[in-house]
């Protein structure tokens, strides 16, 4: 059975990156960084698997499609 799709936060997110704050989201703004989900009326979160595939190759990295197959 798969393991479940953590959602981490921002400093998680940071600590993996090793972006700043202010870069992270001018890249979700260009189109070139994952985008957060919201979890609560004041939280959001990444799906933890978008951050691995963004790190493992930035350069390339698009967003999922609604038709793309999950792995």
């Amino acid at each position: 059975m798969p393991e479940p799709d953590r959602i981490i936060r921002l400093k998680t997110v940071i600590a993996r990156t090793e972006l700043s704050r202010s870069t992270i989201y001018r890249k979700i703004n260009e189109g070139t960084f994952p985008a957060q989900i919201k979890i609560s009326v004041n939280g959001s979160g990444w799906h933890e698997s978008d951050i691995n595939r963004w790190v493992a190759d930035p350069a390339a990295w698009r967003p999922k499609r609604k038709f793309d197959e999950v792995v």
